[in-house]
């Protein structure tokens, strides 16, 4: 059993790698993960069992206790033992709701495995779905933890009989969603098998639990539990079939240690060279290769400064060691080395590859940064771009209620965008206006509560929150022309759509910029069909996910103008024409160039602003669309509520893809609009008696409907302070 943790004894288990457990708790919100640590946590003797399951320990937030959710990861590090063999589990409790799944995305590169906890009565839900996709995407293998059996039998009053049939269906649909993201060669074997002891169910709150192993060991059967809470007996259960004991043998008996993980995980986040010195350190977890760092987060202590924490992959790292951040370009000497007790750190000389560390001194060290020791920085490949599976849709202005506050609030802003890298802080520098772009409502309440604690009080105006738009294009636009403010310049461009499946490939990170030229090339030349000449000419990938091509030939001067006209295209990206909104799946084609002989007419001064009128220009001759962000909208509800809900989503320009029945609940999934969510969860409290439990997550971009289009576009430009009318391509397409 788990015993008083000695930061001693886990430093020795440390270095052991066939006894470490790298996991995460991944879960939709209020399935009770927490609440689960909490239990694992008082049998380490790390908390009171007496407030165990109410305490959330992990949660160390103010914000988390008062909410009851969970909004930063937390780290731990458990001793469990199994037949006296001693094994160490660092753990990380990661959020549930749906705004902050960036978090989940970035703690998943530093684990081998995680234990998903469904709950019995709401079964799989949009959540689960989300962050099982995500784990599998990672290759972090998952086993399952069905929570709150208590509420079947002392709620909805099953038998055992019936509360066995749930359980089945809550296991089918979860190995659905292994067939559905997994990859084949691990399907087969990652789909969970209570015969296999990769399902747990249990009661994190009473704080029992088994496996089917253990059932057979105690002689415990489902009619027991069901017995024991009849006879208002289920304290016993606490005691025969503790909580702990099924999680953390599950967890060590199923999920791999570092050494085996790190030989089919490191192919997939690492595109490196394996049979390299440093591809060999990392696929085999070797404490003496080269010391390999993947961060995961970044964050801001009042008296330590920034905290980076990460996944050692190989090597080891000690305190005044000299490395190399590779995003970054820039050396540091680690000034310490930490491990994560929950809230706190716990300084150590040192620790060994297959470990999470946390380290200090490395101000520019942010999450999916790579870290390399001195002496091969220049053989190192950063990792894999961390990918995210939603996008901040919705913003709202801040500032402070005293001028005298403003450089304190862009400072906290700037550190806001550090710990998070889903929140994108945005100053506009022409119109005065300080931007928080999120996930959701909860997501960006949660970042001003932030500002104003990290600010000391400091007393903040926010705005209404309002959509983000993007803009895009139907069809092909004319090879516009556009010249340079002194004439001496011109430059010839044409906008075109960006395929679906490119599109699509670089949301997987397929493709991204950080691959250089020749290997985006054979990417675009083998997967996706193109032309060679315009494969291997592509010059920038926009954020976005816009992307421009050299299509013209033997131009002089025009190497030293690419940087410059570059930068002309990401400026033009960044704003569309029709309101200023950032431009989303655009090919920009450089057809011809003009280029003045002396260099003094030819500076970023001309060729920025003529690449994006020309840029702007083709645009708009192109079908200009105005897209917006759509939710995936997941909602439980029992089935006299139904039509209540399918009315709301419908008259709010939403969509029902499915619905299906699980016992006395409804599941009914759709498409939202995400303009059309504001007010939303008064709405539904109302129709449904506050019985309709629901989760939203961006989904995809879709064209406003024409009938509103022109509408959302006059509002856009008249709140950023544009002329209501859409400027014509006359105005950008200069005459030759």
């Amino acid at each position: 059993m788990p015993r008083f943790r000695q930061t001693s004894d886990i430093l020795k288990l440390m270095t052991k790698k066939q006894d470490i457990r790298d996991i995460g708790i991944i879960a939709h919100i209020d399935h009770g993960k927490t609440t689960m640590t909490d239990s694992l946590l008082a049998e380490a003797g790390l908390l009171s069992p007496k407030i165990a399951g109410e305490a959330r320990a992990l949660d160390y937030l103010e914000e988390e206790q008062k909410r009851g959710i969970t909004i930063k990861t937390a780290n731990i590090s458990l001793l469990h033992e199994i037949e006296n063999k001693p094994y160490v589990v660092n753990l990380i409790d990661t959020p549930g709701h749906v705004d902050f799944t960036g978090k989940v995305t970035r703690a998943l590169r530093a684990i081998d495995g995680v234990v998903v906890v469904v709950d019995a009565v709401e079964e799989v839900m949009v959540q689960t779905e989300t962050v099982t996709r995500q784990a599998l995407e990672e290759r972090v293998r998952p086993v399952l933890f069905i929570n709150k059996v208590d509420r079947l039998i002392r709620e909805l009053k099953l038998s055992s009989d019936q509360v066995q049939s749930k359980l089945l269906r809550i296991i089918r649909d979860f190995n659905n969603l292994i067939d559905l993201y997994g990859e084949p060669e691990y399907k087969d074997q990652w789909r969970v098998d209570p015969a296999k002891g990769t399902v747990a169910f249990g009661s994190a709150l009473h704080r029992w639990g088994f496996t089917v192993d253990i059932a057979q060991q105690k002689g415990i059967k489902f009619s027991d539990v069901v017995e024991a809470y009849h006879k208002e007996q289920w304290q016993e259960l606490q005691k025969t079939i503790p909580l702990h004991q099924a999680i953390l043998d599950m967890v060590v008996k199923n999920l791999p240690n570092p050494i085996d993980a790190q030989k089919y995980r490191v192919p997939q986040i690492w595109k490196g060279e394996p049979d390299s010195e440093i591809g060999q350190a990392m696929l085999n977890c070797d404490d003496n290769g080269p010391t390999v760092i993947c961060f995961t987060s970044a964050q801001m202590d009042p008296h330590a400064g920034l905290v980076a924490t990460g996944r050692i992959f190989s090597g080891t790292i000690q305190e005044g060691d000299q490395i190399y951040l590779v995003g970054a370009k820039k050396e540091y000497r680690v000034q310490q080395v930490s491990m994560y007790m929950g809230a706190f750190r716990e300084v150590v000389n040192r620790l060994v590859a297959g470990n999470i560390a946390a380290l200090l001194g490395l101000d520019l060290a942010r999450a999916g940064e790579t870290l390399i020791n001195m002496s091969h920085r220049d053989a190192m490949i950063p990792f894999e771009r961390i990918k995210y599976v939603s996008e901040p849709v919705i913003t709202i202005a801040v500032e402070p209620k005293h001028p005298k506050d403003l450089p304190r609030l862009v400072d906290i802003m700037h550190r806001l965008a550090i710990e998070d890298p889903n929140l994108v802080t945005t100053i506009n520098k022409e119109t005065g206006e300080y931007l928080l772009s999120g996930m959701g409502e909860l997501h960006l309440e949660i970042a001003v509560k932030f500002l104003k604690d990290y600010g000391g009080g400091l007393e903040i105006l926010t705005s209404r929150p309002i959509v983000v738009y993007r803009e895009s294009i139907t069809g092909q636009g004319v090879v516009a022309m556009g010249k340079s403010p002194n004439k001496h310049n011109k430059f010839w461009i044409q906008a075109e759509p960006l395929e679906g499946k490119l599109i699509e490939m670089i949301e997987k990170g397929e493709i991204m910029e950080e691959m250089g030229r020749k290997k985006i090339g054979t990417v675009l030349y083998k997967e996706a069909g193109w032309p060679a000449h315009e494969a291997r000419n592509v010059w920038a990938l926009e954020e976005h996910k816009n992307m421009l091509v050299d299509m013209a030939k033997g131009i002089q001067y025009l190497r030293e103008a690419r940087d410059m006209i570059i930068a002309g295209f990401r400026w033009a990206a960044q704003a569309g024409p029709l309101c200023e909104e950032p431009m989303r799946g655009v090919k920009v084609k450089l057809m011809d160039v003009q280029l003045h002989e002396d260099p003094v007419h030819r500076g970023p001064a001309q060729v920025m602003p003529a690449t994006r009128r020309a840029f702007l220009g083709s645009f708009l001759t192109a079908g200009p669309v105005l897209l917006e962000p759509v939710y995936k909208i997941g909602v439980s509800v029992p089935h006299q509520w139904v039509g209540e809900v399918t009315s709301i989503i419908t008259r709010k320009r939403g969509r029902i893809a499915a619905s299906e029945q699980k016992g006395s609940i409804t599941m009914i999934n759709g498409y939202i609009p995400v303009s059309e969510t504001f007010g939303l969860s008064a709405e539904m409290r109302s129709a449904t008696s506050g019985h309709a439990f629901w989760q939203s997550q961006f989904d995809h971009w879709e064209k406003v409907p024409e009938s509103i289009a022109l509408t959302v576009i006059e509002e856009i430009r008249k709140r950023r302070g544009l002329p209501p009318e859409i400027p014509k391509p006359s105005k950008f397409i200069d005459e030759a």
